[in-house]
C-alpha cells in the first residue's frame, strides 16, 4: 500500500491527472440511437455484449446503438475518432428514450495519441490550413497549355508529412472539370536493359479539394503526402487530368525542390 501511495505521489509531482466524465445515453431494443461525430470513427469499445453497435452503412462518422435485451445492465462505451479525440459514454436501458440522435462537437472529449503509423485527419487539416496561408512561395515548377496553368507555389513539411500547395488557373472561357490529380515517383531516365520504375503515391489529405475550375478563375489547394526525398535519378510527377477532355498537365518535382521544403 505504501509503495502504491508513493508512486501516486511521485506522479502527482510530475504531471496532472484529468478525469473524463461519461456522457449518459439511454438505449432500447426496438429503436436505434444514432451518435454523430465530427470526424470518422477510428475505434469502438463496448463494455458489454448486451449493447449492439454498428457504423451506419456508407457513413464513417455515425455510430448506431441498440440494447440486445430488455433490462440491460448499465455499461460503458468508448469511441475514438480520427481527429484524435476520445468520447466516453455511460449506457442504460430505457424502453422509451427521450432522445434518439446525438451530435457531438468539442464537449465531453479528450485527446489521445495514435501510433506513428496512423495519420490524424484533424492534424492534417490543421497544417494544411497553415500551409495555405503561408506567404513564402516556391517558384519554377509549372506546366501550362490550352489556357490552363498548374503551379507548385509552396512546399512545407511537418513531422512525417509534406504539404504541397498547388495553384490552378483557368484563363480560358471553358470550365475545367478535374478527372484526376495523381502523384508518382518516377525514374528521370530509362537506362538500357533496365525496367522503368513508377510508384504511385496516395495523398493522405487534400484541403480545398475541388472537381472543377470555372472559366476565367483560379483555385488553390493543399495536398498532404508522406514525407519523402529521393535520389537525383528520380522525380515526383504530378498529373492533372481533365475529364472528357485533353487539357492534361504534368509537373516534375526534382529532389532539389523537395529539399527546400519549409518546416511548419
Amino acid at each position: 500500500m505504501a509503495l502504491v501511495l508513493s508512486s501516486l505521489l511521485g506522479f502527482a509531482n510530475t504531471g496532472t491527472i484529468h478525469t473524463i466524465d461519461a456522457f449518459p445515453i439511454a438505449i432500447t431494443t426496438n429503436k436505434t440511437t444514432n451518435l454523430i461525430f465530427p470526424y470518422e470513427i477510428q475505434s469502438v469499445d463496448r463494455g458489454s455484449r448486451e449493447v449492439l453497435v454498428q457504423k451506419a452503412k456508407g457513413v464513417e462518422n455515425i455510430l448506431q446503438l441498440k440494447a440486445a435485451k430488455k433490462d440491460m445492465k448499465e455499461t460503458n462505451l468508448t469511441v475514438i475518432t480520427t481527429d484524435g479525440k476520445l468520447y466516453s459514454f455511460l449506457l442504460n436501458y430505457n424502453p422509451n428514450p427521450v432522445a434518439l440522435n446525438y451530435s457531438f462537437g468539442k464537449r465531453d472529449i479528450s485527446e489521445v495519441a495514435f501510433s506513428s503509423e496512423k495519420n490524424n485527419e484533424g492534424i492534417l487539416k490543421k497544417y494544411s490550413e497553415i500551409a495555405l496561408g503561408k506567404k513564402k512561395k516556391l517558384r519554377g515548377v509549372k506546366d501550362k497549355g490550352h489556357g490552363i496553368k498548374l503551379r507548385l507555389i509552396g512546399l512545407y513539411v511537418k513531422d512525417n508529412v509534406m504539404y504541397y500547395r498547388f495553384h490552378i488557373e483557368n484563363n480560358s472561357d471553358i470550365r475545367y472539370d478535374i478527372d484526376q490529380l495523381r502523384f508518382f515517383v518516377r525514374d528521370r531516365k530509362k537506362a538500357k536493359r533496365t525496367t522503368y520504375q513508377e510508384l504511385e503515391v496516395e495523398p493522405l489529405y487534400i484541403y480545398k479539394d475541388t472537381d472543377k475550375v470555372e472559366g476565367q478563375s483560379e483555385q488553390t489547394l493543399v495536398v498532404a503526402l508522406p514525407k519523402q526525398t529521393m535520389s537525383n535519378q528520380k522525380y515526383l510527377a504530378v498529373q492533372l487530368m481533365e475529364e472528357n477532355g485533353g487539357r492534361h498537365l504534368e509537373l516534375k518535382i526534382k529532389n532539389s525542390k523537395l529539399m527546400r521544403a519549409t518546416v511548419l
